[in-house]
């Protein structure tokens, strides 16, 4: 019995890298990107955008391409395909249809991948991680393309502007985005998002870290004095001071709302 229970000891105790292996393993975020990129159905081809034709059990009829500049690509025996304005899926059923109608293949299966993507982009620019030039190829999304770029930085305004190619203007809060307050937007090549600098508050006196902070939506002097560590040791806590434009200072209590540019004291305490 003792050989037995010393033998199942030494097993589970194996055992336990295994499982932790295991559980690390499962707790790991996913890859930034896979080998083989998932494509949104909805990005729409364009010229110099690379692809790969492949028909199944047919490989006379595979090739490898890139949409030239009048939106074509040329297939074997068919010839000329319109790609442009296409996506994966309804180039492959007009290529299916050819081959039909051709009387080459009585029922073809035909793939496409998008191999390299040049003709759909929309740009991001401002406060964001990893501002560029972003491709609507996993998805043409705002939020999803905000999420590629890094998202909104602490420093940068959580209203957005998108510019679209015809001119128009659209602002859009990333909080109610986020919370899905607001519906997410469908983003078309060529749109622009601007991430500008966030308006700010400047807080001096008795605080844990004076000095500027951005000002979020309907924030508050204690929302303020949260971010900025809290009345230091001398401050004297409910009692603030408040200059705004040419105003004179005055008084406000914590949940005063604040504006950009204001200015605000944190009162030494009285001994």
């Amino acid at each position: 019995m003792k050989a037995l229970f010393l033998a199942a000891t030494t097993l589970a105790l194996a055992a336990q890298p295994v499982a932790l292996k295991a559980q690390e393993a499962a707790a790991a975020p996913a890859p930034m990107q896979a080998a083989s990129p998932i494509i949104s159905p909805a990005y729409v081809l364009g010229p110099n955008d690379a692809v790969s034709v492949v028909v199944y059990g047919q490989s006379e009829f595979n090739v490898s391409t890139r949409v030239k500049p009048d939106g074509t690509i040329v297939m074997p025996l068919i010839g000329k395909v319109q790609a442009e304005g296409k996506t994966v899926i309804t180039l492959a059923d007009e290529i299916s249809r050819r081959l039909v109608q051709g009387n080459f293949l009585k029922d073809p299966i035909v793939n496409i991948e998008i191999t390299e993507h040049a003709s759909s982009y929309v740009r991001v620019i401002g406060k964001v991680g990893s501002p560029g030039m972003v491709p609507l190829d996993r998805s043409n999304r705002l939020m999803d393309v905000l999420l590629r770029a890094g998202w909104v930085q602490e420093v940068g305004n959580d209203t957005v502007t998108l510019r679209r190619v015809d001119g128009q203007e659209q602002k859009i809060n990333t909080e109610d985005l986020a919370l899905g307050k607001v519906p997410d937007v469908l983003l078309q090549k060529g749109d622009v998002i601007v991430v500008p600098e966030a308006e700010v508050v400047y807080l001096t006196g008795a605080v844990a870290r004076p000095g500027t902070y951005p000002l979020k939506r309907d924030m508050t002097m204690n929302e303020l004095l949260a971010m900025a560590g809290g009345v230091g040791p001398t401050g004297s806590d409910g009692k603030f001071g408040l200059k705004r434009g040419d105003a004179k200072e005055t008084s406000i209590g914590g949940t005063e709302k604040l504006k950009a540019g204001d200015v605000v004291r944190v009162k030494e305490r009285m001994f």
